[in-house]
């Protein structure tokens, strides 16, 4: 069982930036496919981004290409979303996912408990 634990989230303006974080109890970490998706009220929860467990690959939605970058440090067991030039529309919980075997998490593999980004404009 892979326990995930994200933090970073908070309230920013139009145009800012947040830098997401998600640590996760698994000493095979660097295998880990990791990903993050978000889901904004009243809406499915969508994928934002994903890293192969070899960090050789990042995957993007359209939505946040060019703005969000995720990245990996497998000494500290941390995956990361640099969230930047952030829009009212990136409001939404955000979520940290991780799989053994799926490049973008599914549904039944490890998921964090979510954390708050809330974009004003």
């Amino acid at each position: 069982q892979v326990q995930l634990v994200e933090s970073g989230g908070g309230l920013v303006q139009a145009g800012g930036s947040l830098k997401l974080s998600c640590t996760a109890s698994e000493r095979t970490f660097d295998r880990l496919h990791l990903g993050w998706f978000r889901q904004a009220p009243g809406k499915g929860r969508d994928f934002v981004a994903a890293a192969s467990g070899t960090g050789s690959s990042t995957t993007y939605a359209d939505s946040v290409l060019g703005r969000f970058t995720i990245s990996r440090d497998d000494a500290k067991n941390t995956v990361y979303l640099q969230m930047n030039n952030l829009k009212s529309e990136d409001t939404a919980v955000y979520y940290c996912a991780a799989s053994l075997y799926s490049l973008i998490p599914r549904p039944n593999d490890f998921w964090g408990q979510g954390t708050q980004v809330t974009v004003s404009s």
